[in-house]
């Protein structure tokens, strides 16, 4: 319950017109009071604040403090501080979690579930009102009406899931028929939604994460084997229609300019700036820069944490890649290589790993799969215990 009250807070306040009006004020304090609910669920069942040690939310706790100090001369107002006290609780949660991280495939369930319920209700609102479903203002692309959901959220979300159910029924921890109810809707919503970063992001985070079990896993060279002649083959038969559903319709000028991204990112960084921003950054904001959003991670925390938030940023995604890289092959290590090549690949044209989001949890995710746990050898890293077959990855 703590983990879906975090996933919901991170679902924003801001999006799609919805079947039911809904204030901004409304989301606004769901999302907060689910954060708060989640805090308190964490701490009365950690009440003897037991936690386990983490590099990834120690750096991420001393980018914290660095944001709350950019943030205290109130430059970007009083909505800097509530941000930090937003992360603050986000990060408390997470430490009080840690004393669940095992290195077991829990926070992926919980994941994978509470995900499902999100892209369920997108689903249902695509059946019961279509028109808003897909509106003009977003290119005909997929967006949630029961709760304002963009479709690069929506996106993210379907690729995410997709990935993590594909790898559990590679693990032989889910069955194929529960893995096909998930991922088959899901890839049809990611598809929906034109999402060119999530779709990349999937592949990439997928290619990776087989790749770390080919030396070890003859499965796992069968399985990349024919992913690659398939996908190959795809991609030539289904050029054309690839290239259509990639370009979405924009003139040559727009794509190659990243939707407009790249006339933002020019503009923030030839801005002046004091030695002050440049080293802790202008504080948290709501990741836009005159009014524009910024859409890429590095340029969005430099802006708001300066090159000290860049480095704590580097600093966490660096150490989960070690750490995953120096861990024996296993199907826990490859969930975890997936979430991080997702998250890095993604940084690029979507800004959240300066501040509290839906990438930070895809990273908790990772690090609570690359806690040492009991040790397995590499034939047990792929072979299920007795009745781990009909384990649930989200059904």
């Amino acid at each position: 319950m703590a983990w879906a009250l975090l996933i919901l807070n991170t679902l924003g306040s801001t999006g799609a017109k919805t079947v039911i009006p809904m204030p901004r004020s409304v989301t606004q304090l769901v999302t907060m009071g689910a954060l708060m609910t989640a805090f308190v669920i964490a701490l009365v069942l950690n009440k003897h604040l037991r936690i386990r040690s983490s590099a990834y939310l120690l750096l991420l706790t001393l980018l914290l403090v660095s944001s709350i100090l950019a943030s205290a001369d109130l430059q970007e107002g009083a909505g800097a501080l509530f941000r930090c006290f937003r992360l603050t609780v986000f990060l408390s949660t997470f430490w009080l979690l840690t004393r669940w991280w095992d290195g077991g495939f829990s926070f992926v369930r919980y994941h994978i579930r509470t995900y499902t319920v999100v892209l369920a209700s997108v689903a249902i609102g695509l059946v019961i009102s279509p028109g808003n479903a897909m509106p003009y203002i977003y290119g005909g692309r997929l967006t949630g009406v029961l709760w304002p959901l963009t479709p690069p959220q929506i996106g993210q979300y379907a690729a995410v899931i997709a990935g993590l159910t594909l790898l559990l029924w590679f693990g032989r921890r889910t069955t194929w028929r529960s893995a096909v109810l998930i991922v088959v809707p899901v890839v049809g919503l990611l598809m929906l939604t034109h999402t060119r970063t999530a779709t990349l992001g999937l592949v990439a985070g997928l290619a990776v994460a087989f790749l770390s079990m080919v030396l070890t896993s003859a499965r796992a060279r069968k399985v990349f084997a024919w992913t690659v002649g398939v996908g190959g083959f795809a991609g030539v038969a289904l050029a054309g229609l690839l290239q259509a559903w990639f370009l979405r319709g924009q003139s040559a000028d727009n794509f190659s300019s990243l939707t407009g991204r790249a006339k933002v990112w020019d503009a923030l960084l030839e801005a002046p700036r004091t030695t002050s921003e440049y080293i802790f950054g202008v504080g948290l904001t709501d990741k836009s820069y005159d009014g524009l959003p910024i859409d890429n991670s590095w340029l969005a925390v430099y802006h708001e944490q300066g090159f000290v938030g860049i480095a704590l940023v580097a600093g966490f995604l660096l150490t989960l890649i070690v750490v995953a890289v120096l861990r024996p092959p296993s199907l826990a290590r490859a969930c975890a290589i997936f979430l991080i090549t997702y998250c890095v690949s993604a940084s690029y044209t979507e800004a959240g790993l300066g501040d509290a989001s839906p990438y930070l949890l895809h990273l908790a995710v990772a690090a609570s799969l690359l806690v040492r746990g009991v040790p397995q050898s590499d034939e047990q890293a792929f072979i299920p215990a007795k009745g781990a077959g009909v384990e649930g990855a989200g059904a």
